[in-house]
């Protein structure tokens, strides 16, 4: 499977306090949170625990995000069974130059944004950071067929952007972006931040907001209306302070809306209540 490893240090951290509103985890991989290969307390044996415990705690909806075209038909197949669920779909760019047929991949993906839970396409985009100058031709190439999906179907386009931004910018000029854009794990500073807003994208910020070297971030996160605004935790990847680390899983969105909330100088109920509305306007009624 093109994926990533689940392996982290340690066992999944301890339950965070609840949120007092709930919200939507929007981008989460539950398929390799279940993978993850640890030891310890905490770790949620399946599905259905994984989704009760993030409820516990204020989390109420998920988005389950494909990185290929068997992660995409799980996500879809897991989407129809557990309606906290909602998936999208996509090959990931680091993922295509490795393909031998990234059109029928492509042509795959495209059969699957059907399904009406799926309710995006992503995660897609660029990546410099994994992906060396040999495989970016058929990473744009791939990039481009995801977002004429999107439109396609009239779905959200979810954008994977590692060390990438001028270049994400470029080819959703060139291409004309769908009517909504999500910027997975944003990653920039607050120039790249107020382009997106301008531009009409929706920021995701991960754990990444509450590490002490990100200050760069939390100033991005700050400068990001509130209307424009989801949380997410790229599970089982980017777990938020104190716990960076160990393994990352949908109950410790707390964590981050937290830290969120002090970077943007916002009380944690009304931002609960905007990333609650934001989720469902983006990914629509679960």
């Amino acid at each position: 499977m093109n994926r990533r490893s689940g392996r982290r240090e340690g066992g999944f951290p301890p339950v965070p306090p609840a949120l007092p509103v709930p919200v939507v985890d929007s981008h989460t991989h539950l398929d390799i949170v279940l993978d993850t290969a640890i030891t310890g307390s905490g770790a949620p044996p399946s599905v259905a625990a994984a989704v009760e415990a993030a409820r516990s705690v204020g989390v109420d909806r998920l988005v389950q995000v494909g990185v290929d075209v068997e992660t995409s038909r799980w996500g879809v197949a897991t989407a129809n069974e557990y309606p906290e669920i909602v998936a999208t779909v996509a090959v990931h760019p680091n993922a295509a130059p490795r393909l031998s047929d990234v059109d029928a991949a492509l042509r795959a993906i495209d059969e699957l944004a059907a399904d009406p839970r799926v309710r995006g396409i992503g995660e897609t985009g660029l990546d410099t950071f994994r992906t060396g100058d040999e495989g970016r031709k058929t990473q744009e190439e791939s990039f481009r067929g995801h977002i004429e999906i999107a439109k396609r179907h009239g779905k959200p386009l979810v954008i994977h952007d590692r060390d990438a931004h001028t270049d994400i910018l470029r080819v959703l000029d060139e291409t004309g972006a769908p009517d909504v854009v999500v910027m997975h794990c944003f990653s920039g500073d607050v120039d790249f931040a107020r382009e997106c807003v301008r531009r009409g994208f929706v920021l995701s910020y991960a754990g990444v907001v509450s590490f002490a070297n990100a200050t760069s971030l939390r100033v991005a996160a700050a400068a990001t209306p509130l209307d424009r605004i989801l949380v997410e935790t790229d599970a089982p990847y980017l777990t938020p302070a104190p716990h960076r680390g160990r393994p990352n899983a949908p109950y410790l969105i707390p964590l981050t809306v937290r830290a969120l909330a002090e970077a943007t100088g916002t009380a944690v109920e009304p931002l609960c209540e905007a990333i609650s509305a934001n989720g469902e306007r983006v990914f629509g009624p679960w």
